[in-house]
């Protein structure tokens, strides 16, 4: 147990039962009133994220966590398999802990996967990754009034909205947290 006014970003703790990542903290005191903490908590199970408020002097659970580097190796029918780069040893996490981060995984790609209590509960992605344009139409000529977009699909099968001046092929920079494009790679 810990004060609330010891939360850090990045810290998990145990609330209403689930275990929640801490993704902001603001410590407050308002004119005449008492302090508190304002904290930004997601969910482990539920993944949504809430604003929480805790009293200066209230008490929260922490909960361990730990961090390790994982290279994604390949999809089977059990799951998504990652490997250590240190031991090589593999482990595969189901489908429902990978949710969207399938749509950036590509082969030998290093992520972060967060533990708590000893169980695979968040795979963390770089913020961008480069993936490569397997399909997209031909961009007119003379068709560039204002910024025009066209869709692309990606080698991981993800369609995401990119410039006309981008062909099949290419490798492009997408941003992981918006799924927009950034640039090519």
């Amino acid at each position: 147990m810990t004060a609330a006014n010891d939360l850090r970003k990045g810290m998990a703790i145990r609330y209403h039962g689930d275990i929640a990542i801490v993704l902001d903290v603001q410590h407050r005191t308002p004119g005449n009133l008492r302090a508190f903490v304002q904290a930004t908590l997601r969910s482990i199970r539920s993944r949504k994220s809430s604003n929480v408020r805790f009293s200066s002097t209230e008490t929260v659970e922490l909960v361990d966590v730990n961090r390790r580097k994982l290279e994604y190796s390949y999809k089977d029918q059990n799951g998504y398999v990652f490997m250590d780069p240190e031991s090589y040893e593999t482990e595969t996490f189901p489908t429902e802990l990978i949710n969207e981060a399938a749509n950036y995984l590509t082969e030998n790609l290093q992520v972060d996967v967060l533990y708590a209590e000893g169980k695979a509960v968040e795979v963390e992605l770089p913020s961008s990754v480069e993936l490569k344009v397997i399909e997209s139409a031909e961009g007119i000529r003379g068709d560039s009034a204002n910024n025009v977009q066209k869709p692309a699909k990606l080698e991981t099968g993800k369609t995401i909205q990119v410039p006309l001046f981008i062909k099949e092929g290419e490798v492009i920079r997408v941003d992981t947290r918006t799924g927009a494009y950034m640039g090519r790679a």
